[in-house]
């Protein structure tokens, strides 16, 4: 072998002075015929292409996804990246994730397009690692992100068409470029004017992401395939609120984050999964599965959908641990950084619409969970206490479960667990 390249390397030479096609003999061991080559072409891509020009693949995105949406690109073709610098993210049907770059060096070409489909282990974009950073240097990632989401708006109110006639051959001449990635034009929002007596309406069409398809997909599976019932209680936050306001400032001071009612609800249903497994239990198959340990999922509306990142070990945690995991993957939902290992698992699944003003509601069930408890707004309401009929600030809860699994005395004795450890938050420190 190594005779062979040494017999080539003259040759490599002898081809500048050749014409731009050729065929060439060379007498080594085994005869090989090179054909119609170009020497310019030979010299780069021996001495460059095979070292420097490298083609980046879509990376794995989690077990069992295998192709995504680019959601937002950050760079262009002949960019300057930065080593683990964010390219560009894709939406998965389970989360959003940021493709970085291996490498420093510029983008030469781009395989996909914002809106276009992505799959695992396929070319994404070329990178030339011998390329030089621009003086004065691009900028990061994020300011490029925020940068572009300024500018979608002003694109959007120029892309308008006007609220009077409507121009079809217009509309057709401004679609004919996008006519060359149909993919990618197809993922963008279409705007038709429809006429209505003197009036002119308009729709606005935009295709599901994969996301909410996905979420869509589960919520109509999880009524197909689990036989859901709910359990309705109501609960007097009076107590929570005033230990709540009594030691808001010290616990700030100390855990440097607020106290909030989520973490009252999450050690109330960890002792109350304790104490009832079977809710903690799962059906798999012919079996099932009981946990030793507590995983709540809590419910996180973020702009891509409704997202259940998990608390883990709950039974471990202290209450400033549950304020300071929440706030964490809140934040990560805000920003479309949670990752498909925050989501993963889960034992019991906690939602909120009282965050959003929902009075009563039922909430359904996240697969493959046994249960789930809905939150909703803290009212005033008339109760009566003793022979008086007072106001209290009351909520109500909504518990959905499995019902092949779990009874109805278990469900009922579990949700009303909790509603007593939150009336009473001292029967936590004494574990009753």
């Amino acid at each position: 072998m190594r005779s062979a390249i040494k017999k080539l390397l003259p040759l490599v030479q002898l081809t500048k002075t050749m014409p731009k096609y050729s065929l060439v003999t060379v007498n080594a061991k085994n005869s090989m015929k090179i054909k119609q080559f170009q020497s310019q072409y030979l010299l780069t891509h021996t001495s460059k292409a095979n070292f420097a020009i490298k083609t980046i693949n879509v990376p794995s995105m989690g077990d069992s996804i295998t192709e995504g949406q680019v959601h937002q690109m950050l760079k262009k073709v002949g960019d300057y990246v930065e080593l683990d610098e964010v390219v560009c993210s894709v939406e998965t049907d389970k989360t959003q994730v940021p493709i970085r770059s291996p490498e420093a060096g510029v983008i030469t070409e781009l395989f996909a397009q914002e809106g276009e489909n992505v799959n695992v282990g396929k070319p994404f974009f070329v990178l030339d690692t011998d390329g030089k950073k621009p003086e004065g240097a691009a900028k990061p990632a994020a300011a490029a992100a925020g940068a572009k989401k300024e500018e979608a708006p002003k694109k959007a109110e120029a892309a308008k068409p006007a609220a009077s006639t409507p121009a079809p051959e217009a509309a057709k001449k401004t679609e004919a470029p996008k006519a060359a990635s149909s993919s990618a034009a197809s993922q963008k929002p279409t705007q038709m004017a429809i006429q209505w007596g003197e009036k002119n309406r308009t729709e606005t069409r935009q295709p599901l992401s994969k996301m909410r398809q996905r979420i869509g997909q589960r919520l109509k599976d999880s009524q197909n395939t689990y036989a859901l019932l709910p359990t309705f209680n109501e609960v007097d936050m009076s107590n929570v609120m005033e230990i709540r306001n009594k030691y808001q400032e010290q616990f700030q001071k100390k855990h440097n984050v607020k106290l909030g009612f989520m973490s009252f609800f999450v050690k109330a249903a960890t002792a109350a999964l304790q104490q009832q497994p079977i809710v903690n239990a799962v059906i798999d198959g012919k079996e099932i599965v009981y946990r030793n340990y507590v995983d709540i999922s809590v419910a996180v509306a973020t702009p891509t959908g409704l997202m259940v990142p998990v608390l883990r070990n709950t039974e471990n945690m202290s209450f400033a641990d549950v304020e300071r995991e929440i706030i964490r993957l809140g934040n990560k939902g805000k920003e479309g950084s949670i990752t498909v290992e925050d989501m993963v698992g889960g034992t019991f699944t906690i939602s909120n619409g009282g965050t959003y003003g929902s009075l009563f509601g039922m909430p359904i069930l996240n697969p493959p969970q046994s249960a789930i408890l809905g939150m909703h707004a803290v009212q005033n309401r008339p109760v009566v206490r003793g022979d008086q009929i007072v106001a209290r600030p009351m909520m109500y809860l909504a518990l959905t479960y499995d019902h092949r699994l779990i009874d109805g005395r278990e469900a009922v004795t579990f949700l009303k667990t909790i509603k007593e450890i939150v009336e009473e938050p001292s029967k936590l420190l004494f574990e009753i």
